[in-house]
């Protein structure tokens, strides 16, 4: 995975402030932005997601769109390239709002501790907020049971995609 450029987080911070609205206005959230290389072979990666998932014309409409604010921004003293792209189905997800778009989907849930002995919960994703989410757990041998694991407790979680 890239890593962002060493001290980027401000430039970050800016580029979403002006990202963020554009996309808005053409219908799509703004997943992340992320600046990785350095000097004139920089890149500006803008993820964008939406119901019912992104398609390459969102991309387009999207590039065209924040290009030029970009340019009139200037983010660096030197030439970069920018990137959109959907972020993926099976991406880690990030926010809170990457939780709530999966409601009653099938997530795989990695923790940070083990939770009766397991280190991964899968299940249906039934509820969210600020602090926790709930699973629907089941086995073909047991009736679902509802399992509450607070946001701390999760090192990573997937949508389940089933190929």
């Amino acid at each position: 995975m890239d890593k962002p450029e060493h001290g980027s987080r401000s430039v970050v911070d800016r580029l979403q402030e002006i990202v963020s609205p554009i996309l808005w206005s053409l219908g799509l959230d703004l997943v992340e932005v992320l600046c990785v290389g350095q000097g004139p072979r920089s890149i500006v990666r803008v993820l964008i997601d939406k119901p019912g998932g992104v398609t390459i014309t969102d991309c387009e409409q999207a590039h065209k769109a924040l290009g030029p604010a970009l340019d009139v921004a200037d983010p660096f003293p030197h030439a970069y390239t920018l990137e959109v792209s959907s972020p993926g189905l099976d991406r880690p997800f990030k926010r809170l709002e990457d939780y709530r778009r999966a409601l009653g989907k099938r997530v795989n849930i990695k923790l940070r501790q083990p939770l009766d002995g397991q280190w991964r919960v899968a299940g249906e994703l039934a509820q969210v907020d600020e602090r926790s989410v709930t699973l629907a757990v089941s086995t073909d041998k047991t009736p679902p049971r509802h399992v509450i694991l607070e946001l701390p407790m999760i090192a990573e979680a997937r949508l389940v995609v089933a190929i």
